[in-house]
């Protein structure tokens, strides 16, 4: 017997991603596996992909997880906080939902609503000295999909004094999968399809997110919905500062970061060869026009952006090398 993890809201696409990582780890052991409205329904009904795996969905709720040794939440925003509350407190904690993310009470009530949780430890391994952090943790905040692109492209530049924290620009394009797997219109193949779309212009929740991660003390964020179902590609500009050269600072920073890469020069990032990984993929250049530095990221936003990323994080909790049973490579074609 392994490590025994569970996931509440394995219905989802998150949810989905964290069973299928799950069941290829060599250490861990799924006990449990929950959801809402799909509880009582095999697990290859909701997910085919994942037929082979004998597994019926229980009901959501404490006393269906506390068993485990470390239990995924991947629950709609402001749902985790209640259930991570009424766990025991020996057992870990990844939550991939926003509900534990911001350290700023007043930012929550402002992007979210409601009543704020409180913080946990940020799970981004990549951010200074944050793997360290995650590695004693037994409350971890996995970050957004968005805010895992843009943090990493962003902030090794302000930490090092490359680039103004003042006067940020993101346009980032994600797919469909990125707004969960409830049925709702515009997410539509008759809609999606042949189309881009801007979506919460100028309010999007991850922007304090992002700013607490990165640094940045303003930015302007503009998510566009694509029609593919998984990735993110995001388009990062700032102003420079100084002589240092962006893309040298950001393969400095990365140098020993398994799951990020710096491309080699005149080599753009794109989403589909980071499809299925937890890989995220940088480059960076300067406008010759404006000036302004450039960064181009691409993750999977069920990877880096969600699930991959949240194992990741598990595996640092739980003393295992942060790589186990993560695929580093994008699936292709």
């Amino acid at each position: 017997m392994g490590i025994r993890v569970a996931v509440a809201g394995a219905s989802g696409y998150a949810g989905g991603e964290l069973l299928r990582l799950i069941a290829a780890h060599p250490e861990l052991d799924l006990v449990a596996a929950t959801a809402h409205s799909q509880a009582g329904a095999p697990l290859a009904v909701v997910h085919p992909h994942l037929t082979g795996l004998d597994i019926t969905l229980g009901a959501t709720g404490p006393e269906s997880l506390a068993d485990a040794d470390l239990v995924f939440l991947a629950l709609p925003h402001g749902e985790s906080g209640a259930l991570a509350a009424a766990l025991p407190g020996g057992v870990k904690v990844v939550d991939l939902g926003a509900d534990h993310r911001l350290r700023d009470p007043d930012a929550w009530v402002r992007y979210y609503g409601g009543e704020h949780a409180g913080p946990w430890t940020y799970g981004l391994p990549e951010l200074p000295g944050q793997k360290g952090e995650i590695s004693i943790a037994t409350r971890v905040a996995a970050p957004g999909c968005y805010a895992t692109a843009i943090s990493l492209a962003l902030a090794p530049l302000i930490t090092a004094g490359a680039v103004s924290p003042d006067d940020v620009v993101a346009v980032a394009a994600s797919g469909t999968s990125g707004a969960g797997r409830g049925a709702k219109a515009h997410l539509l193949g008759s809609e999606v399809m042949g189309d881009l779309s801007p979506y919460k212009v100028g309010r999007h929740q991850h922007v304090p997110e992002i700013k607490q991660a990165s640094g940045a003390r303003s930015l302007s964020l503009t998510p566009v919905l694509a029609p593919m179902p998984r990735g993110i590609l995001a388009t990062v500009t700032a102003l420079p500062q100084g002589p240092a050269d962006a893309r040298q600072v950001l393969a400095e920073a990365y140098a020993d970061a398994p799951f990020v890469h710096v491309l080699p020069e005149g080599a753009w990032p794109h989403t589909a060869a980071t499809l299925g990984s937890n890989a995220c993929h940088l480059q960076a250049t300067t406008d010759i026009d404006s000036g302004r530095v450039i960064v181009i990221s691409a993750i999977d936003n069920l990877g880096k952006g969600a699930a991959a990323q949240g194992v990741q994080c598990a595996n640092l909790m739980l003393g295992l090398p942060e790589t186990m049973g993560l695929p580093m490579h994008g699936v292709a074609p």
